[in-house]
């Protein structure tokens, strides 16, 4: 019985080059571990075959030729020319001249071409079959799969491979990308540079140094889609696992970081045989040279344009380029990228700093239109950016991203609102502004607790959009955008009920102006100045002011009344009111609804006792003896009336039906949804617009009194 090492020269020299592994080590190590895997006391009764084009010269700088060299370590050589036909090659020129059955067969081999000799040579029953290749996945699918022990090359005893650490300055890298004017994708260029340094061995560690959490430190950083994702930089490499360095802003800073870690490491004994600097920087000569001392191979990523003279004269380096193996975007070309996508999470972002001050420098001018120099001195004085340069470069990919528009050669840029960032961003900061001002105002107090804010806002209508409005952890993410934009301030405070604790509350700056738009850059006022306008106005009426607030406010109304007869209370909790009334509430309509009702003593708000808590719960008392309120729930007691008529009488209760049978002047389809809302009216089943009447509901046995019985008589 035989023993085989087949060792695919051609296929190996690329493993060698990439692991940094000598080729006279790797066949002394493959033939030295198959003797040992195969049960041999000697390599001299182990067939070793080197195979390749060995008429052509072998790609690399060889001291001693890799034909001599095999053969000087016992490997017979096999000339292949032809691999199309590599299997029938060896079949006939190697193996018919042997007839002994083989029971060891291994094939040192990156490739699949050597495969099918497994089908065609002569195996003992008990035979086995070795593949030493360089990824694990390369036997997934093949048909000798469950036929075949595969070992990583790498893993064999003897070979030893050159470790790869990577220092990477991304502060400079990135400003130099950008300066160069390429768009720097986050994503890509992760991927690109971890595949990069694996191509020099074995990958063992990577680190970024940057000022990460400092907003402007960095220029835009962009995710495939356009979208920017500066603040998840440090997440999405730690992904990847590339160690996210921090070091204060400024090149000094990052320099000495770098070359204390890079020299510390370096005295290791297990440092790494690669070094790797992503940098551009003259000044890392001097961390450069001590690494050439202890016979390191000192790699330089550098950014064409941004690379220091010095570095790219060093005899001793090899400098590759990273523009050279990425394929980024120009500046020029992310017009064209699709800004965002509806599945994605709409959070804040770079644009929104952008965004949120051009309003407010163009409010402060009374003007839409500003200049670039305007605008980032804003930017500057927000502390959006950390420097004049980092923030043309955000100006300038905000222009290029059809966030802003030029207005004229002078500089002049302005807004624009139909872009669906900027229209998205404007809608948000509205709300969320229009919120607290609103609760401030209608409640008269000095602050807006964090976590109540986070329930109302939780209920406004105008955000629920695709990627907006998704849960708390959203919703904080853009009050603390907010906050640092100076739109909202956050302070502690005593906890009313512990003095000793403090809570996190939300108010308005007192100096701040407040130029936040909507969407459509239409301000709205606040809900109790528009209240107060109509003091005395009796529901009826106030439809012709505000239509949508009339119909809340019946809404209000017939809800508050049931809710207190049915229960026996005398207040209604607001929370849970608004909840149950939230799909007809687009924006302040419910804000202005109780605004309406208080204004004109219709319901009192205050704090009550709460017999399932031990604090109070803000709660609307409806008065019922108001002439107003008594004329709401007279057209409910003759809504429902017209309803129990329609079911004595076997009518089909439809929008259409009742429309025949009540006057002029009713919104049947106001009160059709109230009575839904309030249970008492449901859709049927697969019928549309008809609906069954729940005839013992409790409001409908308060309407019909004595006569419920007779209508469930009536029905059975």
């Amino acid at each position: 019985m035989a023993a085989y090492l087949i060792v695919d020269v051609d296929d190996l020299l690329k493993f060698t080059a990439e692991h940094g592994v000598d080729l006279q080590e790797l066949a002394v190590a493959l033939r030295g571990n198959a003797a040992l895997v195969a049960g041999l006391y000697d390599t001299t009764n182990l067939k070793a075959v080197a195979i390749a084009d060995w008429r052509t010269k072998l790609e690399g700088d060889w001291q001693v030729e890799p034909e001599a060299m095999f053969r000087s370590v016992g490997y017979e050589i096999f000339d292949a020319d032809d691999r199309s036909c590599l299997p029938e090659c060896l079949l006939e020129g190697l193996f018919r001249h042997d007839p002994a059955p083989i029971s060891e067969l291994i094939l040192a081999t990156t490739s699949l071409d050597l495969l099918p000799l497994i089908a065609k040579v002569n195996l003992t029953r008990n035979s086995r079959i070795r593949v030493w290749g360089a990824d694990e996945n390369m036997m997934t699918g093949v048909e000798y799969e469950d036929q075949v022990i595969f070992q990583l090359l790498d893993g064999l005893y003897g070979i030893r491979t050159k470790n790869v650490w990577v220092y990477i300055d991304f502060e400079n890298i990135s400003i130099s990308l950008n300066e160069q004017g390429f768009v720097v994708n986050l994503d890509h260029l992760i991927e690109r540079l971890v595949s990069q340094a694996k191509a020099h061995g074995k990958l063992v560690k990577m680190a970024a140094y940057a000022p990460w959490g400092q907003r402007g430190a960095l220029p835009p950083l962009v995710d495939s889609s356009g979208r920017e994702v500066a603040g998840e930089a440090p997440a999405r490499l730690m992904m990847a696992n590339i160690d996210p360095v921090f070091h204060l802003p400024g090149k000094q800073s990052a320099d000495i970081r770098i070359a204390r870690d890079v020299l510390t490491d370096a005295g290791h004994p297990e440092a790494g045989d690669v070094i790797i600097l992503a940098t551009g920087d003259r000044d890392f000569n001097d961390v450069i040279n001590p690494l050439l001392q202890r016979n390191k191979t000192v790699i330089v990523w550098g950014v064409r344009g941004s690379t220091g003279r010095l570095l790219q004269s060093h005899p001793s380096l090899q400098l590759e380029y990273i523009d050279d193996f990425t394929d980024l975007q120009t500046h020029q070309s992310l017009s064209a990228v699709e800004t965002e996508r509806d599945v994605e999470s709409f959070i804040p972002s770079q644009w929104s700093s952008v965004i949120i001050q051009f309003y407010r420098t163009s409010a402060i001018e009374d003007n839409g239109t500003i200049t670039v120099d305007q605008l980032i001195s804003q930017l500057l004085d927000a502390r959006d950016v950390i420097s004049r340069e980092r923030g043309h470069d955000l100006v300038s990919q905000a222009i290029s991203l059809g966030i802003l528009q030029q207005q004229s050669a002078a500089g002049g840029i302005s807004l624009n609102l139909q872009h669906p960032v900027v229209e998205k961003t404007l809608l948000i900061v509205n709300r969320m502004v229009r919120r607290v001002a609103n609760t401030l105002s209608s409640r008269n107090w000095e602050y807006v607790n964090y976590g109540f804010l986070l329930k109302g806002l939780a209920m406004e209508r105008d955000l629920d959009r695709p990627g907006m409005n998704e849960n708390d952890q959203w919703r904080s993410h853009w009050i603390d955008c907010l906050v640092r934009e100076r739109v909202l301030q956050r302070d502690l405070v005593p906890h009313r009920h512990n003095p000793d604790d403090l809570v996190p509350v939300i108010r308005i700056p007192i100096t701040d102006e407040l130029p936040m738009a909507s969407q459509k850059g239409q301000d709205y006022a606040d809900a109790a100045d528009v209240a107060q306008n109509w003091q005395g106005v009796p529901p009826h009426q106030l439809s012709e002011k505000n239509a949508e607030v009339a119909r809340m406010v019946t809404r209000i109304v017939v809800s508050v009344q049931q809710f207190t007869s049915f229960r026996n209370f005398a207040w209604c909790p607001l929370g849970s009111l608004h909840r149950r009334l939230r799909e007809f509430d687009s924006g302040v309509v419910f804000q202005q609804a109780v605004e309406y009702l208080l204004i004109n003593s219709m319901v009192t708000v205050n704090e009550y006792p709460n017999p399932r808590s031990e604090f109070n719960t803000k709660g609307v008392e409806l008065d019922e003896n108001h002439p107003y309120v008594a004329a709401v729930l007279a057209e409910r007691d003759e809504f429902v009336q017209v309803l129990l008529q329609m079911y004595r009488n076997n009518i089909t209760i439809t929008q259409a039906n009742l429309e025949a049978r009540l006057p002029g002047g009713w919104d049947v389809p106001l009160w059709i949804s109230t009575m839904r809302v309030e249970n008492v009216l449901n859709p049927l089943p697969g019928r549309a617009d008809q609906y069954s009447l729940f005839r013992t509901h409790h409001s409908v046995k308060l309407v019909a009194k004595d006569d419920v019985d007779e209508v469930a008589a009536a029905g059975a």
